[in-house]
């Protein structure tokens, strides 16, 4: 085999099908790197001698195994088990892809530089030009595995499931194996049993309303206090910030939990005080009556909430000058005026990518709901589906999964969720001036 290579460039398709043909050969043959090359070479060969290993992995994410009623449960195949070996698997074959990608771009990388320079760099040469190359690569490359296994891949999975009919009582391995079904459980969601159609639709609804109408009472609540705090009428500014602050600084697990006791029906204290006081007569519902209920949860959640935004918008508010304020006076503006022309546009300018990012919080805001109504009170299809009157769908994924055990339509729902929720974030993050200019 002729091994020179031609500075005119006319030798590139030779060293590009032998560097495709196995890893590391354009380095060994051409370029004279042996290292480099066998480096290559030897993840090449541990992948080619892996493929049966490999290939039963992907095989038994495909068929998700079979009935084996006439063994012990523990010895038979666990279907979710090789669905998540698959997904490895598969995530293991996308790094080695990498790999070869990179070992095909980097011989094709020398040739250009032999082309130019008209030198073969040496083994050693080599060894120190990859050292200081691989030191970024190196040092980024736990987090690479880590997000690959523990974020990529639990990802995957859950979409997995989604496809599949993972559900009790019939297919719950290790007793019984589960099965690829296709579309059939977002068919069911959206139109193919009245019920779950009818559960997704008013949770759905529910869940955006709640998450619009818990962004924009939180900031329209920290606005106002923000604006009444920057007033310099006030003595005790400080006293009242230290106050306000406290329900965003107590852990919103007990909030719930002591504002769910305060509202209960029967014994709560608002419901005795106000029968004390002589204002109401009869208990009021607020904890299971469905739509005071919401009205609550709203209300509760801009209690906890609004101190973020008033702290936030506070901030921001230090960074206009008084100068354009002490102008706007001169011109013989109001209080108002100038809120309204001055002091909002600039906070929403400063704002609005963590307004989106708030009310994707919102929308997943397990807690706010869980714990302070557990998506009481129950309606007409409670009891099949497990969707409460104040459930949002992150609330009704846990009970599928806790309560049902209905992993294939609570999949549904996660999928359901990462498509509304992804453009949001993607757009808040866009926003952000540090990817705008590259820089922090």
């Amino acid at each position: 085999m002729k091994t020179t290579l031609n500075r005119d460039g006319s030798s590139k398709k030779k060293v590009l099908i032998t560097s495709i043909l196995f890893m590391g050969l354009s380095h060994i043959i051409y370029f004279k790197q042996y290292v480099k090359g066998l480096f290559y070479a030897l993840i090449e060969l541990l992948s080619l001698l892996s493929i049966p290993f490999l290939a039963g992995k992907i095989y038994g994410m495909i068929t998700l195994g079979s009935p084996q009623p006439n063994i012990p449960i523990k010895l038979r195949n666990n279907s979710m088990f090789m669905l998540v070996d698959g997904i490895l698997v598969l995530a293991v074959i996308a790094l080695i892809i990498m790999c070869y990608v990179l070992s095909v771009r980097s011989a094709l990388s020398e040739y250009k530089d032999y082309c130019i320079t008209g030198d073969m760099k040496g083994n050693k040469e080599v060894m120190r030009s990859a050292l200081g190359k691989a030191f970024p690569v190196f040092g980024l490359l736990p987090s690479v595995f880590l997000i690959v296994f523990f974020v990529v891949v639990p990802l995957v999975f859950s979409a997995c499931v989604a496809f599949t009919n993972y559900s009790a009582p019939q297919h719950i391995p290790p007793n019984n194996t589960v099965d690829w079904v296709g579309l059939d459980n977002f068919v069911t969601m959206f139109g193919g049993e009245a019920t779950w159609t009818s559960a997704f639709t008013r949770v759905a609804i529910w869940t955006l309303l709640w998450g619009f109408l818990a962004t924009v009472t939180c900031y329209v609540g920290g606005l106002i206090m923000a604006v009444v705090l920057a007033d310099s009428k006030i003595k005790i500014k400080p006293v009242f910030r230290s106050i306000f602050i406290l329900p965003y600084a107590v852990p919103a697990l007990l909030s719930m939990l002591v504002w769910k006791n305060l509202l209960n029906g029967s014994f709560g204290i608002v419901n005795r005080t106000l029968k004390d006081m002589r204002l109401i007569t009869d208990s009021i519902p607020w904890l299971s009556d469905v739509w005071l209920c919401r009205v609550v949860c709203v209300l509760v959640n801009l209690w906890a909430g609004f101190s973020y935004f008033m702290l936030l918008i506070m901030g921001n508010m230090t960074a206009i000058s008084p100068d354009i304020y002490e102008a706007a006076r001169i011109d013989g503006a109001n209080k108002f005026t100038m809120f309204r022309k001055i002091t909002l546009p600039l906070v929403l300018f400063q704002t609005t990518p963590l307004i989106i990012m708030s009310f994707t919080h919102n929308i997943n805001n397990f807690g706010a709901i869980y714990f302070l109504t557990g998506g009481l009170p129950k309606v007409a299809d409670s009891t099949l589906t497990s969707a409460g009157g104040t459930d949002i769908l992150v609330t009704w994924i846990y009970n599928l999964t806790v309560t049902l055990m209905k992993y294939n339509y609570a999949s549904v729902l996660a999928v359901i969720i990462f498509i509304v929720m992804a453009p949001f974030a993607i757009i808040s993050f866009r926003n952000t001036k540090s990817f705008k200019d590259g820089e922090l």
